[in-house]
């Protein structure tokens, strides 16, 4: 076994940007791409290896029935709905935004449902929400239940369970690529929304202990370590080894450029790495910035 460097699959959206091909040179030719999936096992969607292959294939221990994570780029040139997911833990690591950039972050205090519904109705649910200005670098961990939303100008790299349902509880009443409005689930989304306080989101986003090895101390840090997956950022400037053992690990490039095994990566790459490769090197050229991915 060994890192094996895979393609993104990629989406649209009416919101889509620019960022994913200025920045990284990632470009589907999809005229309003939104989304680069760049770990994905699901029947929309499977990545494949450089020669072509299904990721199913080169690891046929990735199956489409149980596979534990779903990550992409979410390319935000205009901001997404206003929406809560009812079975989905979800991490986002702002990767580039333009100045004044900002997420919907929760509500700012405890409603009850017929405040929010009497708060759209009136338009003016964005007043029961936090605003959250962001900058590059920083970390949000949304739990099922928390109301949210990307505001425009922003790239974000996503870190998810393998599930795809959002309630939609508002789109600004704009269309989506077909003209036509897009799907609300009002009530389904009324139903799940909870409030959280910054300690409650603090103790989920490292619910499960994880420790990082002696070695990587100095250069790296655990920023999410749930139930459902552990995100670890590196930033390297010299040679270091990692391991996948018992269970695979996904590599996002953010910045930078270098060698992982013996695969020749630059910001925008993502790298799987199968269970069973032991212990593998990361070798720079210039200081990388790599977001690691598994589940424990």
């Amino acid at each position: 076994m060994r890192p094996i460097k895979i393609a993104p699959v990629f989406k649209e959206a009416v919101w889509g940007g620019g960022w994913l091909k200025n920045k990284f040179g990632l470009d589907s030719g999809l005229p309003h791409q939104a989304e680069a999936w760049e770990l994905t096992v699901r029947e929309d969607g499977v990545n494949t290896t450089a020669e072509g292959i299904p990721l199913t294939e080169a690891d046929p221990s990735a199956k489409t029935e149980d596979f534990p994570l779903l990550i992409k780029y979410i390319d935000a040139g205009d901001k997404l709905s206003i929406q809560v997911h009812p079975a989905k833990t979800e991490f986002w690591y702002i990767v580039d935004c333009e100045p004044g950039a900002w997420l919907i972050y929760g509500q700012n205090r405890d409603y009850t449902e017929a405040e929010l519904r009497q708060a759209l109705a009136e338009g003016n649910l964005e007043g029961c929400l936090h605003k959250q200005p962001v900058k590059p670098g920083e970390c949000y961990f949304i739990p099922t239940g928390l109301t949210h939303a990307i505001g425009g100008g922003i790239l974000i790299a996503e870190i998810q369970e393998n599930s795809n349902i959002t309630y939609r509880v508002y789109d600004y009443d704009r269309p989506g690529i077909d003209g036509k409005p897009r799907q609300l689930h009002t009530d389904q989304a009324f139903r799940v929304m909870k409030k959280f306080d910054e300690d409650e989101l603090q103790a989920l986003r490292f619910s499960v202990p994880y420790d990082l090895p002696a070695e990587l101390r100095e250069t790296s840090e655990c920023i999410a370590s749930c139930d459902k997956f552990t995100v670890v950022r590196h930033i390297l400037n010299g040679k270091t080894a990692l391991r996948a053992d018992e269970r695979f690990s996904h590599l996002m490039v953010i910045g930078g450029k270098g060698r992982i095994g013996d695969i020749c990566v630059k910001g925008g790459d993502s790298v799987y790495v199968p269970a069973g490769t032991g212990e593998y090197i990361v070798e720079p050229e210039c200081e990388m910035t790599i977001l690691e991915s598994f589940r424990l």
